[in-house]
């Protein structure tokens, strides 16, 4: 009996200590807020960029010239009496013809009665800002042709594939020629120098 006594007391006299022991033990605090999450979000600004000026384009000059100005008709019969001016000639879409057309310039198209072949000559006077990037192009698409003209006073290129390309460059002027009948260099020679002597002294 005695014993049961002391070993009732020993269990309350634990459960009692393991109470007080539990209120002793510290309680966490919260963590401090920040004041931007307080606030409702960050005060500062995002700073604006600004937006780059495009640089301006010089304008170009119109070329006022016919095509028949360009080559008259008797040139293109010495060239080849099959050429006639083609109906309803226009250029294509990203070609450099349409940019010379966009540039206020000449473009004139000639067709072979026989086999069909289209010439394409066409004449800008490009803006003078963009006149060096137009020979840098071309020097590097295309082989240089001393027999054009004299350089530097007449620069001339050729790129030849399923259509020969001449690019000629004389004083402010861009003259691009087109045609599957130019297959080498010297196919389009003639026409070249009738448009060269055709054009107004620069």
């Amino acid at each position: 009996m005695q014993q049961h006594t002391v070993r009732t007391l020993a269990a309350l006299a634990l459960a009692a200590a393991a109470v007080t022991l539990a209120g002793c033990t510290p309680t966490a605090k919260p963590a401090p807020t920040s004041s931007a999450s307080a606030g409702g979000g960050s005060t500062s600004k995002p700073i604006a960029t600004p937006t780059p000026t495009p640089t301006p384009t010089m304008p170009p000059t119109p070329v006022t010239l016919t095509c028949d100005q360009l080559l008259t008709p008797d040139q293109i019969y010495a060239y080849n009496p099959n050429f006639t001016k083609a109906p309803n000639y226009t250029t294509a879409s990203s070609s450099l013809e349409r940019k010379i057309v966009d540039w206020k310039g000449v473009a004139c198209g000639w067709q072979n009665e026989t086999s069909g072949d289209i010439v394409q000559i066409a004449v800008a006077q490009p803006p003078a800002d963009q006149l060096e990037n137009l020979k840098n192009e071309a020097i590097t698409a295309a082989q240089p042709v001393p027999t054009y003209g004299t350089p530097p006073q007449v620069e001339g290129y050729f790129k030849a594939g399923a259509s020969g390309q001449v690019q000629i460059f004389r004083g402010p002027y861009w003259i691009v020629a087109e045609s599957t009948t130019f297959t080498e260099p010297g196919d389009p020679a003639p026409l070249m120098q009738s448009v060269l002597g055709n054009l107004p002294a620069s």
